[in-house]
């Protein structure tokens, strides 16, 4: 049997066991993908009040809010939700870098057959 959260008009985001769900992060203007974060409720709900993207640290077992220390926060225009409700899609307009080394998104690496890296010229930091 289907579940409901398939069909239905209502947000009812399915947790995981740690109660989160994964938020891939877009830029608005771009498409690029910036960055993939955790959410839980609480950080749903912030996001949503304030316009600014808040996630669920698993590292420190905290709220934070994007660019709280960076200045670099992502300013929320549009929230979606896949069709089992266990991700989220945020579009956002950065108001900086969005990855913490200063790179505008955290997947400026491609991983190659070998197992090795290669930066992406694009990513650069700056």
């Amino acid at each position: 049997m289907a579940d409901p959260r398939d069909t239905t008009d209502r947000f009812l985001p399915r947790f995981d066991a740690a109660g989160l769900v994964t938020a891939i992060v877009v830029d608005v203007d771009t498409r690029a993908l910036l960055m993939v974060a955790h959410m839980n409720a609480e950080a749903i709900r912030l996001t949503q009040e304030t316009g600014q993207a808040h996630f669920w640290s698993r590292s420190r077992s905290a709220l934070w809010r994007k660019g709280e220390t960076s200045g670099n926060g992502l300013s929320l225009v549009e929230m979606r939700v896949d069709c089992d409700q266990d991700a989220l899609l945020l579009v956002v307009r950065p108001a900086g870098p969005a990855c913490h080394t200063g790179r505008r998104s955290c997947f400026y690496r491609r991983v190659e057959r070998d197992g090795s890296l290669t930066f992406l010229e694009n990513d650069a930091q700056g």
